[in-house]
């Protein structure tokens, strides 16, 4: 049975982890659990590199206070790019031989969001407030609510896991 580590105890994250890897290796089941990792970035990191960073210190506590096969981390940010403010999130997953990062696609936001959180807020609480929900982050997310629901924070997570495991299918064409 594959044992896979999660740096965070979020259900979609968990979720996104457990869908994605028993896909990608036509697995029916997995021991899949989530564990409270430090980021060590930002509550609501605001630039790629904050993200990016987020996601690999979380998989890297994993690896040091625990035994699994793979170890996946999640870490969801926002930047400013030159066509305007999006969100998305850098993924991170090792086992014992590599570490291999990946990134979801991204969601443009509104101004007026972005602004919030330009202000201290984490774009959970915005979005709750803006859209009177609660705990939207361990449901579909911005995503969901900015989408009406054609994509969720799942949704998005699981593909971004999927491919982020590509140096883990085809490990020789990657150690070329």
């Amino acid at each position: 049975m594959i044992k896979i580590v999660v740096g965070s105890k979020n259900p979609v994250k968990i979720n996104a982890a457990k869908t994605a890897i028993c896909a990608v290796f036509s697995l029916k089941e997995v021991e899949c659990k989530g564990v409270s990792a430090p980021s060590r970035v930002a509550e609501q990191p605001m630039t790629s590199q904050e993200t990016r960073e987020g996601a690999i210190n979380r998989v890297r506590h994993c690896q040091k206070t625990t035994q699994a096969d793979f170890y996946v981390a999640i870490e969801g940010g926002v930047d400013l790019f030159e066509y305007g403010s999006a969100t998305f999130a850098y993924i991170a997953i090792a086992n014992n031989q590599r570490m291999s990062i990946g990134r979801s696609c991204n969601l443009p936001l509104p101004p007026t969001i972005y602004q919030a959180l330009q202000n201290g807020e984490e774009l959970g609480h915005v979005m709750d407030k803006l859209f009177n929900t609660e705990n939207i982050k361990q449901k579909q997310g911005a995503i969901g609510l900015l989408t009406n629901g054609q994509a969720t924070r799942e949704s998005v997570y699981t593909q971004a896991v999927v491919l982020a495991l590509a140096p883990f299918v085809n490990p020789a064409l990657y150690d070329e």
